[in-house]
């Protein structure tokens, strides 16, 4: 696998992956009939001693939407937000406590509709200087990292079958450990992995 080493290759490969063009829905999305809110995501980058990973969150278990699940910082666009970018950067520092000035924006990949009624921006940024993280404790339990060689992979992806008032669909989800990755955050991640694919067949 081909591997970004260097902030600059790592920036010119994840714009070549944001802009590729995928097929219309391998995702099993339910249809929704209601309009979507915007939301956006921090698909963060990191560069560690063995490489690039991408920093993710678990969520605190007592939390009504998404208790305990793995996820993105990021939510919501508000009213004060210009940009898809912004409010992602914005949810990052609340969240984990990373300073947008820390944060090099990369790229934006397609908007992403969620079962739940939001439509998603995947912001791509990468990590320029060394952060402490630092998890708020009413919204995150937990910041890990998951390599990138896993996550562009895409044979390490799984689809599950699941029925919803009764309409058949499916999701995917990726292991790390024992982190179960699975729904929304699972389903960018597979984007970019899909992507990869498309260029780096193996």
């Amino acid at each position: 696998m081909q591997i970004a080493r260097d902030e600059h290759a790592l920036s010119q490969l994840m714009q070549q992956l944001a802009a590729t063009p995928l097929p219309a829905d391998g995702e099993g999305l339910l249809p929704r009939e209601r309009g979507y809110k915007p939301a956006a995501v921090l698909v963060l980058w990191q560069q560690l001693a063995d490489g690039w990973h991408v920093v993710l969150t678990r969520r605190t278990p007592h939390l009504r939407s998404h208790g305990g699940q793995i996820s993105f910082p990021g939510g919501r666009l508000e009213d004060g937000d210009a940009s898809a970018a912004e409010a992602a950067l914005r949810e990052a520092e609340e969240e984990i406590g990373v300073p947008p000035t820390a944060v090099a924006v990369l790229a934006e990949m397609a908007e992403y509709q969620t079962v739940t009624g939001y439509a998603v921006t995947p912001v791509l940024g990468l990590l320029r200087e060394a952060v402490t993280f630092r998890p708020s404790p009413d919204e995150v339990d937990e910041v890990f990292c998951v390599p990138l060689t896993l996550v562009l992979d895409v044979r390490h992806y799984e689809r599950h079958a699941y029925e919803r008032d009764g309409v058949r669909g499916h999701y995917y989800s990726l292991r790390h450990g024992d982190y179960f990755i699975w729904g929304a955050t699972a389903a960018m991640l597979r984007r970019l992995a899909l992507a990869y694919h498309q260029h780096y067949p193996h």
